[in-house]
């Protein structure tokens, strides 16, 4: 009798640890192609039988690996196992050139970002367990605008989020960028106004396609515009401005003359966004200095005013990385606490379980 409740005893805990270890959710290492480029990623899966509702993200700008990891938060890899403990399949990658997928990313533009995406999507929908008609994407800065022209290229991409999305050109977006850092460092408004001046010389050059002689003059310019813009402490960290200059300004150049640059400089998101006829969820962190809403959302609102399922979210205290900020600058992204603001996981998850199957 012993031996056999002591059988019974290890058949239930062995019944039980394999109930366990299916029920736990999953990562998967995934390779998937777009053409030539191939993308490697991990496949998260929630715990259960599904089909799950799933979403492929996608990084903003720079090489990122698919953690999006940006001092230290791993900003994607945070969100994916957030959304997977709500029941959502997430799908991150590398960045082409980046970790284990291939390609040049600043030989790039978002149209090849849009179609890396819909490589994701078309991955997931060989997938039983999610559901083929409940696949969307999730955007992150200029990710945001890749998943806005993806969803215009298919009808099988199923729903949009945009945390951080643009939604005016991209120079006027590195202006603003560039003036509001100046403002921040304590810039007169008269510094300021050199800066913008200054900034819009290069972009235009850079858009022209202009020698590159001719770029560099334009980036030195703005460079020494801003060097003089900052206070007097900072400004004797360079000693030496002409070989600071001289190393900074042909790097500058090369980046400016890039393919990845000169679309951005000129590729109006808004256009896109007014196209995209599946549901659309755009948040935006109020104290975001890289994208701000002063600049972005009405411009966001106004191409979503004729996408009956829209819905556009401000959340108070979030920075670009949607971390609880005091200023909002860059500069202090990696003293903050490596987590997201409250309320925003929750958003993302509730409004994706919550769109009707098509």
């Amino acid at each position: 009798m012993t031996r056999a409740l002591t059988s019974v005893a290890c058949a239930v805990a062995l019944s039980g640890a394999l109930t366990s270890a299916v029920q736990q959710p999953v990562e998967e290492e995934v390779t998937f192609a777009n053409g030539a480029v191939t993308l490697g990623g991990t496949l998260a899966m929630p715990a259960g039988a599904g089909p799950f509702p799933a979403v492929v993200l996608i990084t903003g700008s720079g090489p990122q690996n698919r953690d999006e990891e940006v001092f230290g938060f791993k900003v994607f890899k945070t969100l994916s196992d957030a959304l997977v403990a709500q029941g959502i399949a997430v799908l991150r990658y590398d960045d082409r050139g980046v970790g284990k997928s291939t390609g040049n990313l600043v030989q790039s533009v978002t149209d090849d970002f849009a179609a890396d995406a819909l490589a994701g999507v078309a991955l997931l929908k060989t997938r039983s367990s999610l559901a083929g008609d409940r696949i969307g994407l999730l955007g992150h800065s200029e990710g945001a605008g890749a998943a806005a022209v993806a969803a215009t290229k298919s009808k099988d991409v199923a729903f949009v989020v945009m945390l951080a999305g643009t939604g005016v050109r991209g120079d006027v977006v590195l202006r603003q960028q560039a003036a509001d850092g100046a403002r921040a460092n304590g810039a007169t408004p008269e510094r300021v106004e050199r800066i913008v001046a200054a900034h819009r010389k290069v972009t235009d050059a850079a858009a022209a396609g202009v020698p590159a002689a001719e770029l560099g003059a334009a980036v030195r310019e703005l460079a020494t515009a801003q060097i003089e813009a900052l206070p007097p402490a900072a400004q004797a960290t360079i000693p030496d401005r002409d070989a600071y200059l001289n190393r900074a300004v042909p790097t500058v150049v090369a980046q400016m003359s890039s393919p990845w640059m000169k679309h951005l400089l000129s590729f109006d998101p808004a256009t896109a966004i007014a196209k995209v006829t599946c549901p659309v969820l755009a948040i935006f962190g109020a104290k975001d200095t890289q994208v701000p809403p002063s600049l972005n959302r009405a411009p966001v609102e106004a191409a979503l005013k004729s996408n009956a399922h829209a819905k556009v979210v401000e959340l108070p205290e979030a920075n670009h990385l949607f971390q609880r900020a005091k200023t909002g600058l860059v500069t202090e992204y990696a003293s903050l606490e490596k987590a997201f603001v409250d309320g925003l996981t929750a958003e993302i998850g509730t409004w994706i379980k919550s769109l009707p199957k098509k």
